[in-house]
């Protein structure tokens, strides 16, 4: 099946199937260009595409990595001659006994932290270089709460472009040096991400040769997002789950899952079953759940407070697309506390083997209040996409966890350590 964009905004770029930039709001087009704002009435513009044929035999025989989908992505058909971090076809894992102790009897746990720099990012910043380099650019940048700012400095070393990356000053240490081991430009700025954020707007206005993957070429960042959904689908055997629960930040991941899947519906690649999608926030930073909550469209901005940072997006540039996503597929959104945050990233990981950052921590809480609450089907099947390693938020857990015991070092020590656990 073929979605098509309007046939007068062309261009002379290739980016694969991508024919133009459509407003999500009015739903004018403009030509492919380094464009995040509908000229008309300031709407967010999104890749609009001229799929073709697409087959699974085509999508299987590709390389074990997002360029599998290339002929789903805004990017050139070159992609793969050029240096990039190969991101993507993480495992989805089975979740037998989280699915237990949340009372789910059908759970998969899509495990995003084996991507290059440990967090779905890599997706999103491979997809967005690809199509910096086709429109010009030589400066990666970004303004990030640490899991984008490890992506895009690494993405820009390997690609052999110089990088530029903004962050709050009160980022956690292992994000901050797992930035800076790569030697690109680092700058900690006084302020939330929201500050971070306007900072980088006015930037990207001054420089022009610099590509801020989330600001002038958001629209091709976001689709990377998309292979979250085609992974799910394609190693669930082609199907489409029926419920998924995403963590929120600013709201663009949830959207493109959820934009993935229909797109694989229309294309003939699955069976465009009913699904729902669930969003996941910590209460310290809550905005789409709270307007979800209330019944409103509008999302008021908040000031984050919460161990969550890399989810602390108090005005959240997708929160109404967000919400709309989610009532329409019948899913709903729910908030949790830190200290819920903490208990699932030790639950997940006792009993997954899984140990997820905070963001982890989120959806896993989120989707156990959700089951309690009725709105989560206990035996639909259902995937929760944890997006980042618990390596960078290690001080979520610290002070809480640590030695079972400390023992002398005799046999009868330890024999006797091991009788207080039962073993």
């Amino acid at each position: 099946m073929t979605l098509t964009a309007d046939a007068s905004a062309t261009t002379s770029y290739d980016l694969g199937p991508a024919r133009a930039l459509s407003c999500r709001e009015c739903g004018h087009q403009i030509p492919l260009a380094a464009e995040f704002a509908c000229p008309q009435c300031f709407g967010p513009l999104e890749v609009a595409y001229d799929f073709g044929t697409v087959t699974r035999e085509s999508i299987e025989a590709g390389p074990k990595s997002i360029w599998r989908y290339r002929q789903l992505l805004p990017v050139p058909s070159t992609v793969q001659e050029h240096p990039n971090t190969e991101p993507g076809l993480t495992r989805l894992i089975k979740a037998d006994r989280l699915g237990a102790a949340l009372g789910l009897r059908n759970l998969w746990v899509k495990d995003d932290t084996g991507n290059p720099t440990h967090s779905f990012k890599d997706r999103v910043v491979a997809v967005a270089l690809a199509a910096a380099r086709e429109l010009g650019f030589s400066v990666l940048a970004c303004p990030s709460t640490g899991n984008l700012a490890n992506a895009v400095a690494a993405a820009a070393a390997r690609a052999g472009w110089d990088s530029v990356v903004l962050i709050p000053s009160s980022l956690e240490q292992a994000k901050v040096l797992t930035t800076a081991v790569y030697d690109g430009t680092l700058l900690a700025v006084d302020g939330n991400y929201d500050d971070v954020n306007r900072l980088a707007t006015e930037l990207a206005a001054e420089h022009e040769d610099w590509a801020f993957v989330n600001v002038n070429v958001r629209p091709y960042y976001a689709e990377g997002s998309k292979t979250l959904g085609y992974e799910v689908a394609e190693q669930l055997g082609w199907r489409l789950p029926q419920q998924i629960v995403v963590p929120v930040a600013s709201g663009s991941q949830l959207t493109k899952v959820d934009k993935g899947f229909t797109e694989l519906g229309k294309l003939g690649l699955v069976d465009a079953t009913p699904y729902r999608v669930f969003g996941a926030q910590a209460t310290g930073c809550s905005p789409v759940a709270k307007a979800f909550e209330d019944g409103h469209d509008v999302v008021q901005p908040v000031r984050p407070d919460t161990i969550a940072r890399s989810l602390a997006i108090g005005n959240p540039a997708d929160g109404p697309y967000v919400l709309d996503a989610v009532r329409r597929t019948g899913g709903a959104i729910a908030h949790v506390s830190d200290a819920e945050v903490v208990d699932a990233i030790r639950l997940l990981a006792r009993t997954e083997g899984v140990f997820a950052e905070t963001a982890g921590g989120v959806t896993v809480a989120t989707t156990k209040k959700l089951v309690e609450s009725g709105a989560l089907d206990p035996d639909a099947e259902t995937v929760l996409l944890i997006t980042g390693d618990g390596l960078k938020t290690l001080d979520a857990v610290a002070g809480q966890i640590g030695p079972s015991a400390t023992v002398p070092s005799t046999s009868k020590a330890v024999r006797e350590a091991l009788a207080e656990r039962g073993l």
